[in-house]
């Protein structure tokens, strides 16, 4: 009941819309006649439950499963059937359809599907006029805010002689609750512990700590708090001295295991003390939980890649070109199915060694000597809250593993992580940088083709959000959403890398698609050509980008943001000079831009698609090493 009533009081959206979820709220009763604001008030219903729960407990919920559920008549069962030969039987059925219906027609009727599919075609591709887009309300760049917002942040590097920095953020309200985060230093783990740390991380959270089980913990979790999670959390950061505003080597950044959680106030010592037991006292010693989690993430992994294939195939494309994507890689791609497997073939036949490596991570990330040298508590709250909470932060620091005095950790903003030293040595060992295909069972293709467009030191102009964005929402949409029959045709760019890409998201198309992508460098000069006799145009595009950075945040949102900007040792001032780029992109920018994309340096492909669309594309001419994954 406390973690219903915590959320429906704070009401976090996070990047949805605000508006938008009242009015979808509004709705669910609206549709049927009934009072539109009966699906925003939560007070009386709240206090119903409530008085239910505590007349009769948890019968208010048995009633209801036998109800809804256990002697509900309508009910439908579906036993599905795997096959290993569906797709072949699918693709020779719509075959086999489509022949048929092909021989029904006389010639006069095909020659006016074709001249019906030319017009279509024609009409997909044409531009809408002028006038068309003038009949739609938009803001005009006199509108947009020229200043970057920036949100408050204190830093004490040694709080109260604890030897961990504190990061506080003030705000002006946060309904009574505190936001935390609590990072641990993790660099002194070797790389190959990094592809653990998603199963670490759930480990912490799922398999109990101190004198509790998973349930025990769970509810503890839920009694006071508003939430608890563990996660792994990385960002690259400008060296020391770095010039800003350019392409960024990748040789430096910081890696932590991440608590985070949230609570009111008067709960804030209950938040702090879970903090400190699932860090220190998890049970790690879960044989049969840990087989069951990779158990789940493998059959998570490989629907997530027949259903997500794109983020895959952008994942894998990146880690032949970046040491971040290339550590990324390892820890939630292709790759990292592999190594789930390993691990479940090791759980099952060899627990006692993977136990220990698991207590070997938590006792190198809590090393007595260091650890706290690498720890930062960032707080997000309002006075009161700040105020209210500074004991319970007091006794958390002070409770903590390590030694005040202890050793200095290795300073990253001027000397190279030692994961990317290793991963630097592996790429130039392994990572190839070919074309790939990843067969899974399905009837789409997620199409990706990306590569290093901005090499380390190259200036990155803010107008690259732009034309980026204009690209993606505009020719990639039409030529690979509306024409090609895709779900999604768009593209990605980091200023921060260099590392730009192009992704199709459920494609019928492959070849066509790739196709598609290596025009996009004349798309955008002509592009250019028009925008420049249409300022109305360009101004939409710059509006969009802005859109895009300016999005409202929610308290904790707000201060997050203020912790990484810390953290990447961003200025202001780069800040706003970006912001600025953006604000006078021009229509060249646009012609820059696609020259550049029209003389990519060794881009690669990487598709996840079936068996029969590979085949498909090789006879196109789109050769790529094949391999399969589900």
């Amino acid at each position: 009941m406390n973690t219903i009533e915590f959320q429906l009081r704070e009401f976090n959206t996070g990047s949805f819309p605000r508006g938008l979820s009242f009015m979808l709220g509004a709705m669910s009763k609206w549709l049927y006649d009934r009072s539109p604001t009966g699906g925003l008030k939560f007070e009386e219903p709240l206090a119903q439950l409530k008085a239910q729960i505590e007349e009769s407990g948890s019968k208010v919920f048995q009633d209801m499963i036998n109800e809804y559920l256990l002697n509900n008549n309508h009910r439908v069962t579906v036993e599905m059937v795997p096959s290993k030969t569906l797709e072949a039987e699918q693709l020779k059925e719509e075959e086999d359809r489509l022949a048929a219906i092909k021989e029904s027609l006389a010639e006069d009727e095909l020659d006016d599907i074709i001249k019906k599919t030319v017009a279509l075609k024609e009409l997909q591709a044409a531009e809408d006029p002028p006038e068309a887009r003038a009949t739609i309300p938009s803001l005009e760049l006199e509108d947009l805010k020229r200043e970057v917002t920036e949100y408050p942040i204190d830093i004490t590097q040694n709080e109260n002689d604890s030897g961990i920095k504190v990061v506080r953020h003030e705000l002006v309200s946060t309904s009574g609750i505190a936001y935390v985060n609590f990072g641990v230093d993790i660099s002194s783990l070797p790389l190959e512990d990094a592809a653990l740390m998603p199963l670490f991380t759930r480990m912490l959270m799922e398999t109990g700590a101190g004198d509790m089980d998973s349930v025990a913990l769970s509810r503890r979790i839920g009694t006071y708090t508003g939430g608890v999670s563990a996660t792994f959390f990385s960002s690259g950061v400008k060296p020391e001295g770095a010039e800003e505003g350019v392409v960024s080597e990748g040789n430096h950044m910081i890696t932590q295991l991440m608590i985070q959680g949230k609570a009111t106030s008067d709960k804030a010592g209950e938040l702090f003390s879970l903090f400190n037991v699932i860090l220190t006292d998890a049970k790690l010693d879960s044989k049969s939980k840990v087989i069951e989690m990779l158990k789940e993430s493998k059959s998570r992994i490989e629907s997530s890649i027949q259903a997500s294939g794109h983020q895959y195939a952008n994942t894998r494309i990146k880690s032949r070109y970046t040491i971040g994507g290339y550590i990324g890689e390892k820890m939630s791609g292709i790759t990292y199915l592999q190594t789930v497997k390993d691990l479940l073939q090791q759980a099952e036949e060899d627990w006692p060694s993977l136990l220990a490596r698991f207590e070997r991570i938590r006792n190198t990330i809590l090393d007595e000597a260091k650890c706290r040298s690498g720890m930062i508590l960032d707080v997000t709250g309002d006075s009161k809250v700040l105020e209210t909470i500074q004991p319970d932060i007091d006794s958390f620091l002070n409770e903590l593993p390590g030694d005040p005095k202890g050793e200095k950790l290795q300073e990253f903003y001027t000397e190279e992580h030692p994961w990317a030293v290793q991963a630097k040595k592996e790429m130039a060992e392994q990572a190839a940088t070919i074309d790939e295909g990843f067969v899974v069972p399905t009837q789409v293709s997620y199409v990706g083709k990306g590569g290093q467009l901005f090499q380390p030191g190259e200036a990155v102009s803010g107008a690259s959000a732009v034309v980026a964005r204009y690209l993606r929402t505009g020719y990639l949409w039409d030529q690979v959403r509306v024409i090609g029959g895709a779900y999604g045709g768009f593209c990605t760019f980091s200023s921060n890398d260099g590392f730009f890409s192009f992704l199709s998201y459920r494609d019928p198309n492959l070849a066509d698609t790739i196709d598609v992508y290596d025009k996009a460098g004349d798309a955008l000069i002509a592009a250019a050509d028009e925008l420049e006799k249409d300022p109305d145009a360009l101004a939409t595009a710059i509006i969009g980008a802005i859109g895009d950075m300016d999005g409202a945040l929610m308290p904790d949102q707000k201060g997050f943001t203020a912790f990484r900007r810390w953290l990447a040792n961003e200025s202001p001032e780069a800040r706003q000079k970006f912001r600025d780029e953006i604000l006078s992109t021009k229509a060249e920018d646009f012609r820059v831009f696609g020259e550049r994309l029209k003389t990519f340096k060794n881009p690669t492909v990487a598709v996840v698609s079936s068996s029969a669309a590979f085949e498909a594309a090789a006879k196109a001419g789109k050769e790529m090493k094949i391999s399969q994954v589900v």
